[in-house]
């Protein structure tokens, strides 16, 4: 077993800092890259890459996208959800067992942007909460709705995590059996019109994009400060989960998940309808949040109490994160392609035995990884770099609803994680939804490959190398007595049992079209670009 310490410089980053990109003014090699700059899994897709040297930072997203204009839909959400349950029977590191939850997603989770004063595009430092005043995308620089006028913005992601791998952090898992959840809030320092950057302590000790985290706890009260600046720095407390105080959830319990703004900052309370229990967090300032002051001539970083608030009052195309690879406000998504089998790997994470599932060869993504003696309860080695070639699990015959028979599906595939479309100001239901993966983004030349983002040439979906993607489709709720008849949705293949519709049955269908979408920068010929594969319903045909 290895010591805790290297694993939690492989969560914030075990290398030297290298420039962030091309307008880093300085490295220095005793301080260590923040995970986001590294890829890693917990953080929001950006639309270019932030990583050293340009290096691709992200990861594959299905989404599914809520949309009505009415007011409240842009802030208030109220989502039914059961956690999907592992197979009876254990995975193997032939890769020839069953596959458990941790191998297809380290998290899934739900969506909304939020305000943030010192984040892209850092034209004004003023943002109204709550408010569709926030709504720009216009193309003309010199228009008042221009998008590099928006107010910064953030995007916050209530992350759920699987049980039975290599613990937090810097693995994947809480605990051996149990899930918990957190809630993480991404920013980006960054000047969205010239693209310059934060100063470079910041950039060292917070990265491009600085994360505040916190836990989901009992008492509605982190762990210590969810910061930037102290979330992700020894003692690690923050990202330690700690069952005496944090929320525990089992496989198979049904929550109800409650997000909505309050005065003190935007709250989440999760009860858990199958335990009884509740757990809470509120991104206020008594809560210790904070962000990352965009100083760019500075020589020192500074983070100051901040009460994190949701940006728009609906939900709809122009309610964007303009610096994410994204195009939504309110989404479930989940976060795939981050395990690969590994036989053995090195005291830094580097993967020396692929074994039979890479044919014996090692890949580039073949990092970030883990032995069997790691882990809290499935006993194989992996590694959870973003997977460049889709041959990983994500990307295979894995998912509920793909065995070849309903019987051997149950036996060696996860069920479903499944949920109801979100209710806002208590009992109203969206009135259109969208599929959106952004499979353009991980498949361009900055991940390894041929996708030309200005044009769409060399972009397929699903992506080269996978023999599946995942897609959404609609059920009925069996659950529990006041749910049963309900429509859900569901992610997986097309036989799950009880579906009522696909969308088309594949990936291809239901994502639809590439999107082309506009951001700002100081590059007039790199601003439109896509990112997506984007299609829209006319309707909503799964309300709660």
């Amino acid at each position: 077993m290895r010591k805790l310490p290297l694993l939690l410089l492989v969560l914030v980053g075990a290398l030297a800092f290298v420039p962030l990109g091309s307008s880093s003014s300085g490295t220095s090699s005793e301080y260590s890259v923040r995970n986001c700059s590294t890829g890693a899994a917990i953080c929001t897709e950006v639309k270019d890459s932030i990583g050293a040297n340009g290096a691709y930072t992200g990861h594959d997203e299905p989404s599914l996208l809520f949309y009505s204009g009415a007011n409240g839909s842009g802030n208030s959400n109220k989502y039914n959800l059961t956690l999907p349950s592992d197979p009876h029977f254990l995975p193997n590191q032939a890769g020839t067992g069953a596959t458990w939850n941790f191998q297809l997603h380290p998290a899934f989770w739900l969506g909304m942007a939020m305000c943030d004063t010192q984040s892209f595009p850092e034209f004004s430092n003023t943002c109204t909460p709550d408010s569709d005043t926030n709504i720009k995308d216009g193309t003309d620089p010199a228009a008042p709705d221009y998008i590099g006028k928006h107010s910064g913005t953030a995007f916050m992601e209530m992350q759920f995590y699987p049980p039975g791998w290599v613990s937090w952090p810097a693995g994947v898992s809480c605990d051996a059996t149990q899930w918990c959840a957190a809630l993480n809030i991404d920013s980006l320092s960054q000047d969205g019109n010239t693209g310059a950057v934060n100063n470079t302590d910041c950039r060292i000790r917070a990265g491009d994009e600085p994360v505040s985290f916190a836990f989901i706890t009992k008492s509605g009260v982190p762990h210590s400060s969810p910061g930037p600046l102290t979330t992700f720095q020894p003692p690690f407390t923050s990202i330690t989960p700690d069952p005496a105080t944090d929320l525990f959830m089992n496989s198979g319990d049904n929550l109800s998940v409650d997000m909505h703004d309050t005065p003190a900052g935007f709250q989440i309370v999760i009860h858990d309808l199958s335990t009884g229990q509740t757990g809470s967090m509120t991104t206020s300032v008594a809560n210790g949040w904070q962000h990352i002051l965009y100083e760019p001539s500075s020589g020192t970083c500074h983070q100051a109490p901040y009460a994190y608030h949701p940006m728009y009052s609906t939900s709809s195309e122009h309610t964007r994160v303009p610096w994410a690879a994204h195009t939504y406000n309110v989404a479930f998504s989940d976060e795939i392609g981050h395990f690969e089998y590994c036989n053995a790997s090195d005291e830094n994470g580097n993967c020396t035995d692929p074994g039979s599932q890479e044919n014996g060869t090692l890949d580039n993504d073949d990092d970030v990884c883990f032995n069997a003696d790691d882990s809290l309860l499935v006993a194989i080695g992996g590694c959870i770099d973003s997977d460049i070639d889709f041959d990983g699990s994500s990307y295979g015959l894995n998912w509920p609803g793909t065995g070849p028979n309903r019987g051997q599906d149950q036996k060696y595939h996860p069920t479903p994680i499944t949920f109801t479309s979100p209710l806002f100001n208590g009992n109203q239901n969206y009135s259109r939804v969208a599929f959106e993966t952004d499979l353009p983004r991980i498949e361009a030349a900055d991940f390894g490959g041929n996708c030309d983002r200005l044009t769409g040439n060399g972009c397929t979906n699903p992506p080269p190398g996978a023999a599946f993607y995942p897609i959404y489709s609609t059920g009925t709720s069996t659950g529990t007595p006041s749910a049963n008849g309900h429509c859900i949705w569901q992610e997986g293949g097309p036989d799950i049992k009880g579906t009522t519709n696909t969308f088309g049955g594949n990936s291809t269908a239901e994502y639809g079209p590439l999107l082309f979408s506009f951001y700002p920068g100081p590059n007039p010929a790199t601003r439109t670009r896509t990112n997506n594969y984007h299609r829209t319903l006319p309707n909503n045909p799964c309300p709660a």
